[in-house]
């Protein structure tokens, strides 16, 4: 049946396992999902800016293939959108990059087959900052996405578009990936929950790269555990069972950054109120620190991000074939380049040795604590333009590093973190828990406590309220 403006803002109060479990007892199908979910994508985008490239047609014969054989599992079924930085035939994998082609590729790779074996449809492309080098998603290509809870403040990135669609209602999961916390930063920004899986847990999400095979990670982010849960299992390589009880925690209330910087009062207090929470569940909370030694991790880190981006820039300057720097990468991409040319050898091989001596470290850390809860990130979501690719080189090169300073340490050194909407105030604030390298389960069990004790997912932006009653009324 046709799906009405009313009908389609009803599914998306859903979460992703809901909606699946009504196209699995027959009371709605895949196309109408997938309809609903246009509808709210038609809605929402001129306020959100969260699709870079639509793929409604090819949803479309996903969803019609879907009545015919469909898939049995928690997603079958449900709408999706896929990071513009991964590969899916019939679409173009531009990455936020004016550079990039927009040719349609044919290549697949095994998470999105196995997305696609799991009835997952696809809706189009999220928009993301150019190469995923930012925290925030504001690439000169497609421009601004928008916070849906605060068209004011950054979305996050690099999954930012993901983040936004997600809060907006468009879809109730969106892939994502995180090289350096684009996955949790986004999600902190826009009050979901964000897993970054341990490293070598999930599927090939694309062709092998040393750096991105070191800190990159795929997954889907959503509203609840139980979505984020089940787009784990989907592109889980072991395929295991997890455990289906939490026993009590000790966990290390962890506030400093590595380096030892302080974050913002609202930050340190939301993360204090997660504290409490926990310890009201039963859980030990010790307040801690990183032991000293974790200190290098974030200038391994830069130094791996300079090559990234000189890489990048490299490889843009070969496509456009004489064509000026600057119509080619954005200036942020432009100045990692120059900083990369003027990093010694020796820096970039005690950034590859200090990631050796990571796992020890936090071996030792973990061998007194089962958990480490700290912030995602030192502010609450700046304001638009701070972290715009435009922004002088060295100003965004200094506030940048500061305010991710909490992520890189878990891509870096392999282990699971996840950020969670906590938070109760009008911005979303993420506390961030970390767990030893494949104790991702633990992380989704005290997440799913957390939740129930919380209630999160009845929370929605007001100004999405606002649009929903708009395209419903007009």
């Amino acid at each position: 049946m046709p799906i009405d403006h009313d009908t389609a803002w009803e599914i998306a109060k859903l979460d992703a396992t809901a909606q699946a479990e009504l196209v699995a007892a027959g009371e709605l199908s895949a196309e109408e999902l997938l309809d609903g979910a246009i509808l709210r994508a038609e809605a929402m985008e001129p306020a959100i800016n969260a699709i870079s490239w639509q793929a409604f047609e090819i949803g479309r014969r996903r969803a019609a293939r879907h009545a015919i054989m469909p898939p049995s599992g928690p997603l079958s079924g449900v709408p999706y959108l896929i990071k513009d930085s991964l590969d899916y035939p019939g679409m173009p994998s531009v990455a936020g990059a004016r550079v990039r082609s927009r040719e349609l590729v044919s290549r697949s790779y095994p998470l999105t087959d196995a997305y696609d074996a799991a009835g997952l449809i696809p809706l189009g492309k999220s928009t993301m900052p150019e190469f995923a080098l930012l925290c925030s998603t504001e690439p000169l290509l497609g421009g601004v996405t928008r916070n849906p809870w605060n068209a004011g403040l950054s979305v996050g990135g690099s999954s930012g578009g993901a983040a936004a669609a997600v809060a907006a209602g468009i879809v109730p999961v969106a892939h994502a990936s995180d090289g350096g916390g684009s996955i949790r930063i986004p999600a902190a920004n826009c009050g979901l929950v964000g897993l970054k899986p341990s490293r070598g847990v999930q599927i090939r999400a694309r062709a092998p790269h040393l750096l991105d095979d070191l800190l990159a990670v795929d997954i889907l982010l959503g509203r609840t555990v139980r979505d984020v849960a089940a787009g784990f299992h989907v592109g889980n390589a072991a395929r295991h069972t997890p455990p289906g009880h939490l026993p009590r925690q000790r966990i290390a209330l962890i506030l400093r950054s590595v380096e030892g910087q302080e974050p913002h009062p609202l930050v340190a207090a939301e993360i204090l109120r997660t504290a409490r929470l926990c310890a009201e569940l039963g859980h030990e909370v010790v307040e801690a620190r990183y032991p000293a030694g974790l200190a290098a991790a974030a200038e391994a880190f830069q130094t791996l991000w300079a090559y990234l981006g000189g890489e990048l820039t490299d490889m843009a300057q070969l496509i456009g074939k004489g064509s000026p720097l600057g119509a080619l990468v954005e200036p942020w991409t432009q100045g990692l380049a120059r900083w990369r040319d003027t990093l010694s050898a020796e820096r970039l091989e005690a950034a590859f040795s200090t990631i050796g001596l990571l796992p020890p470290l936090l071996n030792e850390l973990f061998a007194r604590y089962d958990l480490i809860l700290s912030p995602v990130v030192r502010d609450p979501p700046p304001p638009v333009g701070d972290l715009a690719p435009t922004r002088p080189f060295e100003d965004l090169r200094s506030f940048m590093f500061a305010y991710c300073a909490y992520t890189p340490l878990h891509n870096l050194s392999g282990i699971p973190a996840i950020s969670l909407p906590l938070s109760c105030g009008d911005v979303p604030i993420g506390s961030m828990f970390a767990a030893a390298h494949g104790e991702d389960h633990r992380l989704l069990l005290l997440a799913a406590e957390l939740e129930q004790a919380s209630g999160w997912p009845a929370r929605w932006p007001d100004a999405v309220r606002r649009q929903w009653r708009s395209a419903v009324s007009g």
